[in-house]
């Protein structure tokens, strides 16, 4: 294990919150717009740089050590409630150098990308980017579920600010309520899940739960259902069935947004969080098969609904459901490190993807696959390095490659043969529905005639980079020696899926050798399903019309009929007793006489009957 500075992690933390402040407090700076996107693309050069140095500088110690350092945060009389702090290991490091590195690299693109956005919205854009940042980084760095949650919850915020940052579209302003609502249904399970281990253990710090739980000497009641809600968390936060579905509809934010919600920041929170809190979900083997089948089948569900997609952006959203799937099946198998290889590989070349297919749709103006085609000989370089980020993704290139072989050897090393049916089956379907979009934007014909501009330099240079550092991820995993674990015949198996894949794309999208007419009546009724998102999308709405709505009705008629009227009938008798003592102040002096005189005679009288 390796412990980093925690200075830096707080200076790491300091930057993006700082630049928050500043573009969010000063008004003028905020709506100046390129000035206010300087201030916070700086800030986070420096995070990386922050970050990079404390992943550079950290030091292996015994697995022993607190990697944590804490300070009192409530008070109580048997010491402190709950403490707040950094906990600076080797996964935080690594972490935190992905989340800063995207969200930097996201910054820089949307420079260009947004030019023509209003300098007000541009300023609120890249104030609402660097507290997004800021709460990914306070998360990764939590040394305890109380702290992880408060940033959790601003990761949500942050994510409903940007997705619905062209608010004043009807389309945009639904998917951020949606994607908000639909991940709170997961946080509430996680609030619950964290307050009953709080209450069952006495405390929320990750250190003491965890040499607890590897030594056998947590003992709590009920440990299943709490871990269970804790992990319904994660189903919202990393789009797992069937909470998956606000993801697609979260495309509706600019592209460079989608990027950094898929590539670093709010799905990978989910993973995340499970990979950190395993010791404790290793206590739960039952838990675990549950978590390793539900990753497996939103995997090969998302996968099949990418299939079917024309629009460029929801194809790369159904495929981050489904490698979120991979990771949460790796977790349930028993190797979080799978997991977490996985998310830092699948991080780089998914914000490759996307922010490619922002320039295709600048190029292109439209999202629909169906009417690109061609740009591969207009702008190679666009191709290739939407090539590498593809191969990657399909399992080919080295860094996808290893990390997904590592996932289906851990799984299979779990036993769990479903689970790997399903995900090997997914690795088939990946390379299909990838290079179907690759043979249709890139390859295809040109549906599109007149010139188009050249992307400007900050997206297109970005692209590259994100390219070059997919490449060096790969060349470095295999320089280093990094394997799978697994049967021999493995890679070779997921490699001819993998081919397998391509050439029918290939030959159904390119070479026209089969009609995707026919392809998809062999496939009708998964067909009919997948088009209409297994109704799952009908089915929440259908809930929220007859049964919230409903229940709302039911409790509006007993506010207003039961609560109201009991109120509104106590209100009314006490108007009427007020009337009637009101007739005895009759205004003549002798009466008030005569009611004292009453009075002291009835005292007299009781004084005397006492």
């Amino acid at each position: 294990m390796r412990i980093g500075s925690p200075e830096l992690a707080l200076l790491v933390l300091a930057l993006p919150f700082a630049s928050f402040l500043a573009i969010g407090l000063i008004r003028p700076l905020r709506r100046s717009g390129r000035p206010a996107a300087a201030i916070s693309i700086v800030a986070m050069a420096g995070a990386l740089l922050g970050a990079a140095t404390m992943s550079w500088q950290g030091l292996p110690v015994a697995r022993a050590l607190n990697p944590s350092v804490l300070w009192s945060w409530l008070p109580a009389d048997g010491g402190p409630m709950a403490s707040v702090g950094v906990w600076v290991d080797g996964m935080a490091m690594q972490m935190c150098v992905l989340v800063t590195l995207i969200s930097l690299l996201v910054q820089v693109y949307s420079w260009s990308y947004l030019a023509d956005e209003p300098p007000p919205s541009l300023g609120r854009y890249y104030a609402y980017q660097s507290l997004f940042a800021f709460s990914m980084l306070g998360l990764v760095l939590s040394p305890g579920f109380l702290q992880m949650f408060v940033f959790w919850e601003l990761v949500g915020l942050c994510s409903y600010l940007l997705i619905g940052y062209w608010y004043e579209r009807p389309e945009a302003a639904r998917a951020a309520v949606k994607a908000f609502w639909i991940t709170k249904l997961g946080d509430l399970g996680f609030v619950a899940g964290i307050v009953m281990l709080w209450s069952a253990t006495g405390t929320f710090d990750f250190w003491p739960l965890f040499q607890a739980a590897e030594s056998g000497a947590l003992h709590v009641d009920g440990l299943t259902t709490i871990m269970f809600l804790i992990y319904l968390g994660a189903v919202g936060k990393s789009a797992q069935f069937p909470l998956h579905i606000w993801l697609p509809d979260a495309m509706e934010g600019p592209t460079p947004v989608s990027a950094l919600i898929h590539a670093a920041t709010m799905v990978t929170a989910g993973v995340y969080m499970v990979a950190r809190a395993y010791p404790l979900f290793a206590l739960v083997p039952s838990l675990l098969v549950l978590i390793a089948w539900v990753g497996a089948f939103t995997a090969l569900l998302a996968a099949t609904m990418a299939c079917v997609e024309r629009d460029i952006k929801r194809v790369l959203a159904y495929s981050t459901i489904s490698q979120l799937g991979y990771m949460m099946a790796a977790n349930g198998a028993g190797a979080p490190e799978a997991a977490f290889q996985h998310l830092t590989t699948h991080g780089v070349f998914k914000a490759l993807l996307f922010l490619g297919a922002g320039i295709v749709i600048h190029h292109f103006h439209t999202n629909d696959v169906f009417r690109m085609g061609g740009l591969f000989v207009q702008r190679p370089w666009v191709g290739i390095s939407f090539l590498v980020g593809t191969l990657a993704l399909a399992g080919v290139l080295p860094p996808g490659f290893l990390s997904k072989e590592a996932i289906l050897g851990g799984v299979l090393h779990g036993h769990l043969t479903g689970p790997f049916v399903l995900l090997i089956v997914t690795s088939f379907l990946t390379a299909f529905y990838m290079f179907r979009a690759v043979f249709l934007a890139f390859f295809g014909h040109a549906h599109v005639h007149h010139e188009h501009p050249e992307p400007p330099l900050a997206m297109d240079a970005v692209c590259r980079a994100l390219a070059a550092l997919t490449l060096a991820q790969g060349i470095w995993a295999v320089v280093a020696g990094h394997h799978a674990e697994g049967p021999a015949w493995l890679p070779w198996a997921s490699l001819a899926l993998a081919f397998g894949g391509i050439a029918l794309a290939w030959a159904t999208y390119q070479a026209g050798v089969l009609d995707p007419a026919r392809l998809s009546a062999a496939f009708a009724p998964i067909d009919f399903l997948a088009r209409r998102r297994y109704f799952l999308d009908t089915i929440f709405a259908g809930a929220y019309r007859f049964a919230l709505l409903s229940f709302s009705r039911v409790v509006g008629w007993v506010d207003r009929y039961v609560v109201d009227g009991v109120l509104n009938a106590l209100s009314a008798g006490a108007l009427r007793a007020g009337d009637a003592l009101r007739r005895l102040q009759t205004g003549q002096p002798q009466d008030y006489v005569y009611g004292v005189a009453l009075g002291v005679l009835l005292l007299l009288v009781w004084a005397q009957v006492r």
